[in-house]
C-alpha cells in the first residue's frame, strides 16, 4: 500500500477547508437576507460570523476584532451584531439609556420564557460582551445595536435578535401608555413617542385570500400552511420567528416545528395522529396540546398562532391597582378580561395546572380568537386559514386602534404632550 503524500494530503485538507468555509457563507448570507428581509435590520447591516474549525464572517468589520474572542470564551458557534431599523434602533437605544441597574426588564412571555432580561453593556469590548454573554442570549450595546448569539446553528442567534426587538418595542409602547395615564411621561419619551407614533400607528393592507379548504390529502395541507404563513408575515402580522400554526384532517394534526419559521414552512411540519401511534410531536410546536384542545373544543380545523405588537401590548393593560395575583398575571388571572371583545387569558408555554392547553381552548368564544398575556393571539378557522387570518389581522388591527385611541382620550394631539 503506497505511503499517502503529505503534499497532496495538504491540498486535499485545504481544499476540504475552503468548502466548508464557503458552505458556512452561504449560511450565513441566508440567514443574513432573512433578517434584512424581516425589516429587523437594514441591508449591509448585518454582522454574522460562525465558527467550526475557523470563524468565518458575511463579510468584513472592525467589529470581528471585538467579536472573536466571544467564540473562545463561550460555549457557542455563532454571533450576530447589528444595529436594529428604525424604529426598533431608537426605542432599544432610549430604553438602555433609561434603564437602572444595566438591565432592561420586559414583561412579555417571549422575554420570561426566552430572554429572561436584556443586559445592557456600558461599551462594546470583548470584556464586557464576555461578561454579559456567559448568563444571557443577547446583550444590547451603545448606541442601540444588539449582539446575539448561538450555540448550535445561527438560527438561534438570529431568533434571539428578533425576541429582543419584540420585547422592547412591547415593553416602551406599554411604559409609555402607563406613564401618561399617570403624568408621567418624559420630555425625552414624549418626543420618542411623537417620532416614531407615526411609522407605526399604520397596519398594512389587508392580506390576500388564502387557498380554501376543506383540506384531505398531506399535499394540500402543508401548501395551506406554507401559504398562510407566508402572508401572516408578509402583512406584518408577527416576525417568522413568532408563531405556529397547524390544519386536521380528521385524523393527523400537522403543525409547525418548534423553531419553525412562519414563512418558510416547508420541510418544518410535522404529522402527530391523534391516535398517539406515532411519536412525530416530539420535534413539533411547544404549543402542540393548546393546539390540539382547540380542535377539539372548536370543531375548527386550522389554528393560527402569532404575536402581533399591539394585541400584546394591549392583552398587558389593566386597571386594577390592588390585585392579589399582581406579579402573576402571565400565569393565573383571577378576572374575566378583553380587549376589543377578544377574551384575554393567562398561561404559561407548555403542560402544567397554567399551560395554555388548559387555558386557551375553553375561552374560544363565537369569535374564535383569544389573547393570551403577553403572549399572543390565537385564531381558527373552520376548514382553511382565510377565517383565522382574517381574525388575526383585525385583531391587531383593533388593538392598535385602540392603543392610540387611549394616548389621545389623555393627551390629545402628541403636540400637547411636547408643549407640557
Amino acid at each position: 500500500m503506497k505511503a499517502e503524500c503529505p503534499f497532496l494530503k495538504k491540498l486535499a485538507n485545504l481544499a476540504f477547508n475552503r468548502h466548508m468555509a464557503k458552505n458556512m457563507k452561504q449560511m450565513l448570507e441566508k440567514f443574513t437576507r432573512r433578517i434584512e428581509t424581516s425589516g429587523l435590520v437594514e441591508p449591509g447591516g448585518a454582522l454574522f460570523g460562525m465558527a467550526d474549525d475557523r470563524i468565518v464572517w458575511n463579510r468584513t468589520d472592525p467589529a470581528q476584532k471585538i467579536l472573536e474572542p466571544l467564540f473562545s470564551n463561550l460555549n457557542i458557534n455563532s454571533v450576530l451584531f447589528a444595529r436594529p431599523a428604525f424604529p426598533y434602533s431608537v426605542i432599544i437605544d432610549f430604553l438602555a439609556k433609561t434603564t437602572r441597574n444595566s438591565t432592561i426588564m420586559p414583561d412579555d412571555c417571549e422575554t420570561r420564557t426566552f430572554l429572561h432580561d436584556l443586559p445592557v453593556a456600558d461599551a462594546f469590548s470583548a470584556l464586557k460582551l464576555n461578561q454579559c454573554l456567559k448568563a444571557r442570549k443577547s446583550v444590547i450595546v451603545p448606541g442601540g445595536s444588539i449582539v446575539t448569539t448561538g450555540t448550535i446553528s445561527p438560527e438561534q442567534a438570529l431568533v434571539a435578535f428578533s425576541s429582543v426587538c419584540f420585547a422592547c418595542f412591547v415593553k416602551f409602547f406599554s411604559d409609555f401608555l402607563k406613564h401618561v395615564q399617570t403624568d408621567g411621561v418624559s420630555k425625552k419619551e414624549a418626543r420618542l413617542f411623537s417620532r416614531i407614533a407615526p411609522f407605526c400607528a399604520e397596519l398594512r393592507p389587508a392580506p390576500a385570500g388564502l387557498v380554501h379548504g376543506p383540506f384531505s390529502m398531506e399535499d394540500e395541507i402543508r401548501t395551506a400552511m406554507a401559504e398562510a404563513g407566508k402572508k401572516t408575515v408578509e402583512a406584518g402580522l408577527v416576525d417568522s420567528s413568532f408563531g405556529n400554526i397547524s390544519c386536521f384532517n380528521g385524523k393527523t394534526l400537522y403543525i409547525s416545528q418548534t423553531g419553525a419559521f412562519l414563512n418558510k414552512l416547508e420541510g418544518f411540519i410535522d404529522p402527530v395522529p391523534t391516535d398517539g401511534s406515532r411519536c412525530t410531536g416530539i420535534t413539533a410546536s411547544s404549543e402542540l396540546g393548546a393546539h390540539l384542545n382547540i380542535i377539539s373544543a372548536t370543531k375548527d380545523h386550522a389554528i393560527l398562532h402569532g404575536h402581533p405588537l399591539f394585541s400584546v401590548i394591549m392583552s398587558m393593560v389593566c386597571d386594577i391597582e390592588k390585585c392579589e395575583k399582581k406579579g402573576e398575571c402571565h400565569k393565573s388571572c383571577p378576572y374575566d378580561r378583553n380587549i376589543c371583545q377578544i377574551p384575554i387569558v393567562s398561561g404559561e408555554v407548555g403542560a402544567g395546572p397554567h399551560g395554555l392547553c388548559n387555558t386557551v381552548a375553553c375561552r374560544m368564544n363565537d369569535q374564535k380568537a383569544v389573547i393570551v398575556y403577553g403572549h399572543g393571539v390565537f385564531t381558527t378557522g373552520k376548514t382553511d386559514f382565510n377565517d383565522a387570518l382574517s381574525r388575526l389581522y383585525s385583531i391587531e388591527n383593533d388593538c392598535r386602534n385602540e392603543y392610540f385611541r387611549r394616548v389621545r382620550d389623555v393627551i390629545g394631539d402628541i403636540s400637547n404632550l411636547m408643549a407640557s
